[in-house]
């Protein structure tokens, strides 16, 4: 196992649920990548991007309740302000599988 963090250190990560309102790709990613827009409910809209090009075509992910990290400070890829990281696994080959909820909930809603 690595580093153990304390109870208190998971309580700092803020993750929440989301629905993306719309996607772009993003060319100028240096990995494929495209840039979502994301409804956190009473937290607002969150744009981020994303390295899931190789399982979700970009109009696929219109609609879809995502995972994502809402407590982070803006990144800056590009010209483009990335405001939360969206959760995933890395399949066998090093491919992005999205979180997401099995039941559609609440935006914003916790995670916990």
């Amino acid at each position: 196992m690595e580093n153990l963090i304390s109870w208190g250190d998971f309580e700092k990560v803020d993750i929440r649920v989301g629905t993306v309102l719309e996607t772009l790709e993003f060319p100028k990613a240096k990995k494929p990548a495209c840039q979502l827009t994301i409804d956190f409910g009473e937290l607002g809209i969150k744009k981020s991007s994303a390295q899931i090009t190789h399982h979700y075509s970009i109009s696929e992910l219109v609609g879809k309740q995502i995972i994502a990290v809402v407590n982070f400070p803006p990144k800056q890829i590009g010209s483009f302000f990335s405001e939360c990281l969206i959760l995933g696994i890395y399949d066998e080959n090093n491919h992005v599988v999205l979180l997401k909820p099995d039941k559609q909930v609440n935006n914003g809603h916790k995670i916990g």
